[in-house]
């Protein structure tokens, strides 16, 4: 005879909130808890394997003693995968820039992150973070090795146009895209850090913003980095807006030479 009062289902449980955020890297779940967190990180691969798959690994041995070796792996990184994505973007016009443009991007992006470091360090005290500077400096050192990984992801595809286009606006504006997105990336990663500092995001991004406008002006600051000129570096001060503005307006220039 069939039962008249079958037991109830059971009530699925209510997921934490917690835990739900722990699936991005920007999650409350306190660093450690997971024991893949103290995972110890030795060698540029693992470091690269870390911080696109297990970014607070990173984290988490930024916070220990002994972390001067993964700053100095992150930063190395960074140098690399910028010097390499530079090679790509000077294929565009060839000659002097297969070597210029790697050298002003990998010099340009390391003077971005040691202008605006102070910067950081200071609006971390005001927004309450527990941060000491050599953990703001291994933040900047993520925040640039996961820009460059990235960019070296784009690479193929910019090395596709920039041998199939002589437009120089539309091959600018090309590697804006993809440096705007691995810039998205890395500042992500960079309010992780903080997250679990225990800081307030108000005056972190304030800093993003003057980070972004450094970046930008670093560019016209050091051009031609995509295309070439009659000088290696500028004779002129400009800002990047009139800079951009000035390139969209110039008639097609004749195709670069390639030697």
């Amino acid at each position: 005879m069939n039962d008249m009062n079958p037991t109830p289902p059971p009530i699925p449980p209510v997921l934490n909130a917690g835990a739900t955020l722990a699936a991005s890297p920007g999650g409350s779940r306190p660093l450690a808890e997971d024991p893949r967190d103290r995972e110890s990180i030795h060698g540029l691969f693992a470091a690269i394997e870390a911080i696109l798959r297990q970014p607070r690994r990173i984290l988490f041995s930024l916070r220990q003693p002994g972390s001067g070796n993964l700053i100095f792996a992150l930063l190395l990184i960074a140098v690399v995968c910028s010097l390499v994505y530079g090679v790509v973007v000077g294929a565009f016009s060839g000659h002097v820039q297969y070597w210029a443009a790697p050298v002003k991007i990998a010099c340009g992006l390391i003077l971005s992150a040691l202008i605006c470091l102070p910067s950081l360090y200071i609006f971390s005290c005001l927004s309450g973070a527990q941060a000491r500077l050599v953990e703001v400096v291994g933040l900047i050192a993520g925040l640039l090795a996961l820009m460059t990984v990235l960019l070296i992801g784009f690479a193929p595809v910019a090395w596709v146009f920039s041998q199939s286009t002589d437009s120089l606006p539309a091959m600018g504006a090309l590697h804006l895209i993809f440096w705007s997105i691995a810039t998205y990336f890395g500042l992500r990663f960079l309010c992780a850090g903080f997250a679990q500092l225990s800081g307030r995001s108000g005056g972190l991004r304030v800093w993003m913003i003057i980070f972004l406008l450094v970046m930008v002006q670093m560019t016209t600051a050091m051009r031609p980095i995509v295309g070439t000129a009659d000088t290696l570096m500028p004779t002129e001060k400009k800002f990047f807006v009139k800079h951009w503005i000035e390139q969209l307006e110039k008639p097609a220039a004749t195709p670069p030479v390639r030697r």
